[in-house]
């Protein structure tokens, strides 16, 4: 058995980041009530004035939707075709593009009032009633969800370091018979850490990190494969993808094309972020002296820059990989080797996604969950000086810090369970494939329709009325296939795996 190596470094690269100077703490919600906002420099709901930008909201998209997703992106084309694949890839961005705006004019109510800083807080102000436990339900659920996933990204990335080390040294076809679940623990153990930095809103400078290594290993990917072509290493491909009788049988076929789809719903996945990602952004309703266009301005172009930015990217990477490998495209792009040399390249293709994901795990996807419960917990308890004290501690390397009881155990609770599901589940397509099914339709569509209608008052039965309305279908008919084909790759995947064992 071959040990596997984790570069310790690219842990401490990361720690860095987290300076004491860089450890200021950014929450309106508790800036508002406790009042301690001073001088002028607040924004218009009192709390710390936003510093957010065009360039910073752009690298938060960016850097929540060029992320694992892409990866698998060949594999999908492969089960979809050159037809079918590629149209679903703009389908969707154009789709994800065009909902973004209608959610980015959302964000206050009325038109130019009150701001709405979560996705519940928006659709509660247009929409009320159930709808908004519904809005929770869906966000938070693809949230907990995405972090699982990043879970499985990451180890495998990390063991495939090992893995790319080993095949150079003893080829192709020597044994490499390592569990991904020390690298899950690893992980884990890392989010734990940077888990307990209050929130990483003033550390935007993380995203755009972040976005380079996803433009990083998503350009040595397709690098690779343009390589290959070049050389003469051309795949089998077809306009309707994988052929039912030589690759598939009929009904893999089906439920592969319905994951694959779902797949590429997921590589969009940023709505369920996007509110969020705007509430950071800088307001100048109380600077009259400055020209900077509104907040749902700025969030539209950013939406433009980041969908374009990574449609550009999936369909490179995509279409390179499948013509490279054709039916036999790899689930993984990077880590499942398509390709072995130069390992070193690889080798730093995985490091980067492992970065990425540390940083989008925190700065992305788990910050939202945590908030929530946290401010949840101290609006039920505020006189528990477990929940809402702050204590200063000072750390080795990290200098002074504030150490809150309840967030050290909530959150350190969270990772674990995180983590303990990705190990139980450690099937990277079929994850993905569902965490897009579930999350696209609801969040995507769904909700930023429905307050775009009760926004502008589109009265029913118009031509209006009726294109929204058949948008929403259609998309939530693929929404259920992506789904119900993920499930089924998940069900026949448990049927052969026993858990804590070794995936090898």
């Amino acid at each position: 058995m071959h040990r596997l190596y984790i570069d310790m470094s690219f842990t401490l690269h990361c720690l860095c980041f987290f300076s004491p100077l860089n450890m200021k703490s950014f929450d309106t919600s508790s800036a508002v009530e406790s009042g301690t906002v001073a001088g002028n420099n607040v924004d218009d709901d009192g709390g710390e004035k936003r510093t957010g930008t065009l360039m910073t909201a752009s690298a938060h998209i960016i850097t929540a939707v060029i992320g694992s997703g892409v990866l698998s992106l060949a594999w999908a084309i492969a089960q979809l075709g050159w037809v079918a694949g590629t149209v679903l890839l703009v389908s969707f961005a154009v789709v994800v593009n065009y909902t973004s705006r209608m959610l980015a004019d959302c964000y206050r109510s009325p038109d130019a009032g009150t701001r709405n800083n979560t996705y519940m807080d928006v659709v509660r102000a247009y929409l009320g009633g159930r709808k908004v436990q519904l809005c929770g339900l869906a966000q938070y659920g693809s949230l907990v969800g995405m972090t699982i996933g990043y879970t499985i990204t990451a180890s495998i990335s990390f063991v495939a370091i090992g893995k790319a080390n080993c095949f150079h040294d003893k080829g192709h076809g020597a044994k490499f018979s390592v569990s991904n679940y020390p690298a899950m623990a690893a992980f884990g153990i890392i989010q734990i850490v940077l888990s307990q930095i209050p929130n990483f809103h003033k550390l935007s400078f993380l995203s755009i990190i972040a976005a380079v290594m996803s433009f990083s290993y998503s350009s040595i990917g397709t690098g690779l494969a343009l390589a290959d072509l070049a050389s003469g290493k051309v795949g089998k491909t077809e306009l309707t993808g994988t052929v039912v009788g030589v690759d598939v049988t009929a009904s893999d076929k089906l439920w592969k094309s319905f994951q694959a789809a779902g797949n590429i719903a997921f590589s969009y996945a940023y709505s369920v972020v996007l509110v969020e990602i705007q509430a950071c952004i800088f307001s100048t309703r109380n600077d009259t002296l400055s020209s900077s266009p509104p907040e749902n301005i700025v969030m539209k172009k950013a939406s433009i820059v980041g969908v374009s930015t990574a449609t550009a990217f999936y369909i490179l990477c995509a279409c390179m990989g499948y013509a490279t490998f054709g039916s036999q495209a790899p689930g993984d792009l990077l880590t499942d080797f398509g390709f072995y040399e130069p390992y070193w390249l690889i080798d730093f293709a995985n490091a980067c996604i492992a970065v990425h994901l540390i940083g989008a795990y925190q700065q992305v996807i788990a910050q939202p969950i945590f908030q929530f419960v946290e401010k949840k917990c101290n609006k039920a308890w505020p006189e528990s000086n477990f929940i809402t004290k702050e204590h200063s501690m000072n750390i080795p390397l990290l200098g002074k810090c504030r150490i809150n009881f309840f967030r050290l155990v909530w959150r350190t609770i969270y990772v674990i369970f995180s983590t303990v599901i990705a190990m139980i589940f450690p099937f990277f397509n079929a994850v993905l494939g569902l965490i897009g099914a579930v999350a696209f339709w609801p969040l995507t569509v769904y909700f930023p329709v429905e307050m775009h209608i009760s926004q502008k008052k589109i009265k029913k039965y118009t031509m209006r009325w009726i294109g929204l309305k058949l948008l929403v279908l259609v998309c939530l008919i693929v929404s259920l296939l992506a789904a119900v084909g993920s499930i089924v790759g998940l069900i026949s995947s448990v049927k052969a795996y026993k858990p804590f064992h070794n995936l090898d």
